[in-house]
């Protein structure tokens, strides 16, 4: 007895310390965001704080332009997971619940697409957004998001999907429901817990792209808030309290989406571990 609860107290103990290391970054952040830039040029970025104000906030949502730089980030990332989403479930629906020809190599194709490395396409999409007379447009960055991100979020859908039993389709078919009525009313709330979780992945992924941003985006009225925080940085070179402040107002969406939909999130990944 002694000795398991050393290993437990030894257990708490590391992962305590290892979760205040991780915490410590982002305690450093949000005290930062809230101190004047004299205190911070007076006593240095990791010293205790003198101070407290939330102009720092001011500066960067008006000046800095993260306002309007988190309007384009919601109005690619909301439009860039419904369609992701939809379009895959869709899919998903018919590679999973039917014998469609050639559905396997349909799927490998999908999963083979996720393994290119972006980075080799970013010239060929940039050049092509040109060419389609659609660069340095909003919708360009939602078609590249939906585009690379549709194919990962089928073979995931898809492994929920083919679980559920097929007794369930059978009986609604029997009763006069057509696919789409299936689809719709029957397979789609079973897969509440993995489209609940890959909504919170995509939001996150989305929302924090940076690399797709640049490359089909110019002007800095366009950029999304990732973007936004590299110009943010430039103007305000050493107000560590702005940058710090735009880079709070960065994640505070992806934390919100986060705990909004923990609970299926951790569900979803449950239920994938089961399958």
């Amino acid at each position: 007895m002694d000795g398991r609860r050393l290993r437990t107290a030894g257990f708490h103990l590391s992962a305590g310390a290892l979760s205040a290391l991780w915490l410590l970054p982002i305690v450093l952040v949000l005290v930062t965001s809230t101190r004047t830039f004299d205190d911070i040029a007076a006593h240095g970025v990791g010293s205790r704080p003198h101070s407290f104000t939330l102009d720092g906030f001011r500066q960067a949502w008006v000046d800095g332009g993260q306002q309007r730089a988190l309007i384009n980030s919601m109005l690619v990332t909301l439009p860039t997971v419904a369609l992701s989403l939809g379009l895959a479930s869709m899919a998903a629906f018919a590679l999973s619940r039917y014998d469609l020809p050639f559905r396997r190599v349909l799927l490998l194709l999908m999963l083979g697409g996720n393994l290119l490395p972006p980075q080799i396409l970013l010239i060929p999409v940039s050049k092509l957004s040109e060419v389609l007379g659609i660069y340095d447009r909003l919708y360009a960055l939602v078609g590249v998001q939906v585009g690379f991100g549709v194919g990962f979020y089928v073979f995931v859908l898809h492994g929920f999907m083919r679980a559920i039993p097929g007794e369930i389709q059978q009986a609604a078919v029997i009763d006069g429901a057509s696919p789409w009525q299936i689809y719709w009313r029957i397979i789609l709330p079973l897969a509440r817990p993995a489209l609940a979780a890959l909504t919170a992945l995509s939001f996150t992924w989305i929302f924090n792209d940076l690399l797709w941003a640049i490359t089909v985006l110019r002007t800095d009225s366009q950029m999304p808030v990732t973007a936004s925080l590299i110009g943010l940085q430039g103007q305000y070179v050493s107000m560590w309290n702005v940058i710090a402040a735009g880079s709070v107002i960065a994640a505070a969406p992806t934390v919100a989406v986060f705990l909004r939909f923990q609970r299926h999130f951790v569900a979803g990944l449950n239920l994938g571990a089961v399958k």
